[in-house]
């Protein structure tokens, strides 16, 4: 079976970390925004974007009784 060494090299290092927090995710959260902070680049929060269901049910509210339905339309 194929291997992907950059991968396993993720899994292990994973490991590694978690191991050495003893599996406690609050330590492991703990050590990664301590991490952050210290890397000194610039965290953005950014709005949430729409959905594409947002965006395409705004325009079908309105339609009212005065759409044809195009099913029923007489030849």
């Amino acid at each position: 079976m194929w291997q992907d060494e950059i991968l396993d090299e993720i899994h292990k290092i994973r490991e590694e970390h978690a191991k050495s927090f003893n599996y406690d995710l609050d330590a492991m959260f703990a050590d990664w925004q301590k991490r952050q902070s210290e890397g000194g680049r610039e965290v953005v929060s950014l709005p949430p974007k729409r959905s594409l269901t947002t965006r395409w049910s705004r325009g079908t509210r309105d339609l009212g009784g005065d759409t044809e339905d195009a099913s029923r339309r007489s030849t």
